[in-house]
């Protein structure tokens, strides 16, 4: 057994938070989309289904238990346009996702900024209640961040009626989440992450070309996602806050790659919060050097069993690597979890709920073994 930090969150075996929807949940929706049944009634089946994806992740041995983003059809969409001012649409900005199998996929749909936006009411914080309520171990709660709204287009996909000065758009965009997260924390959350997946696609070199065909410069662009999560997550008290940031993950495809060292000093430096959710499943993701910017007061999440893909890992295989991330990174800084979630979309990766539980249940077991704890 290796030392542990005293260090709760995150933990030593955690997870990045989406799960499958199973089919009765997916049947439901459908027939609410229909007006075959009530929002009341599809609110109770998504309670019921809830507390089943509860009562599998408790089995795996987890201590972080989410709700599997079972009320959201996607992970950011549901959440951001719960704001005033943020819409749903298609554009010209496709986004182009590629599978390890040769399948490929060109997503239009963006959102995009069409008049102030404001927090008119609660949007979440009903949902972190009942999740609350349903489990006796930490009730963790997973966010999108606000900057991928901004980089799949840049200024273009605000409204400048809206927003001549652009700055003035963060301003509100930050208020929006701090009281949000707020509202939150006051139910009982000790446990957020956000979930950025700009610092690890702006490592791409198609990205970096795309970002400065919208008029912004990569590098800058990375600074200042870094202000934006600071601005939210500053006077957090004493609620945990991590981030997550991948290379996507809609139906076990992805959409970047290139290892972390363009943002590595910004993201590690620079970001404040308790930890950080890293890809590291495949080679997409780079070496474990950009590792070398971590603080000593900050974990890193070695996201090394992949959620896209149905083979189990070695465990000796997984130790190998961890071995390999504290050559750059004391080992007491390190935890282990899937890559990214299981079903980042409705759709879900091409995986089944037991291959799902089983590489849960490895990351615990994995912990254990190297840390003493999961």
């Amino acid at each position: 057994m290796r030392n542990a930090t005293s260090k709760k969150f995150p933990f030593r075996a955690d997870q990045v938070g989406s799960l499958l929807r199973p089919g009765k949940l997916k049947a439901a929706r459908d027939q609410a989309a229909r007006n075959e049944i009530t929002p009341q009634q599809l609110h109770a089946i998504e309670d019921a289904c809830i507390r089943e994806a509860i009562a599998l992740q408790e089995s795996t041995g987890l201590q972080a238990i989410t709700d599997g983003e079972f009320r959201r059809a996607f992970w950011h969409v549901d959440f951001l346009t719960g704001f005033d001012g943020i819409v749903w649409t298609h554009g010209d900005y496709a986004v182009s996702f590629k599978g390890d199998d040769g399948r490929t996929a060109h997503m239009s749909s963006m959102l995009v900024v069409n008049s102030k936006v404001r927090r008119s009411k609660p949007i979440m914080v009903d949902d972190f209640k009942f999740l609350k309520s349903a489990t006796s171990r930490t009730a963790k709660f997973c966010i999108p961040s606000p900057t991928y709204l901004h980089m799949r287009g840049g200024r273009k996909v605000i409204d400048r009626t809206a927003y001549p000065d652009i700055e003035e758009f963060w301003a509100d965009i930050v208020r929006a989440y701090r009281e949000e997260t707020a509202d939150i924390a006051k139910a009982g959350c000790g446990y957020l992450q956000l979930d950025d997946v700009s610092f690890a696609t702006l490592c791409d070199s198609g990205v970096q070309d795309q970002v400065k065909k919208d008029g912004e410069d990569p590098i800058a662009l990375a600074n200042l996602y870094a202000d934006i999560v600071n601005a939210i997550t500053r006077d957090r008290g004493d609620m945990a806050i991590t981030m997550h940031t991948c290379r996507g993950n809609a139906m076990s495809m992805w959409m970047a790659d290139g290892g972390y060292e363009p943002v590595a000093e910004i993201i590690f430096g620079k970001v404040d919060v308790d930890g950080f959710f890293l890809e590291y499943d495949t080679g997409r993701a780079g070496g474990f050097e950009p590792l070398r910017f971590v603080p000593k007061s900050k974990k890193i999440v070695l996201g090394l069993v992949s959620s896209k893909v149905p083979e189990l890992e070695s465990k000796d295989a997984l130790k190998r690597r961890i071995d390999e991330a504290a050559k750059f990174i004391p080992l007491d800084n390190l935890c282990i979890s899937p890559q990214c979630g299981f079903a980042s979309t409705h759709h879900g990766n091409k995986v089944t709920e037991d291959i799902e539980r089983r590489k849960l249940a490895l990351c615990v077991e994995v912990a254990s073994e190297v840390w003493g704890n999961a």
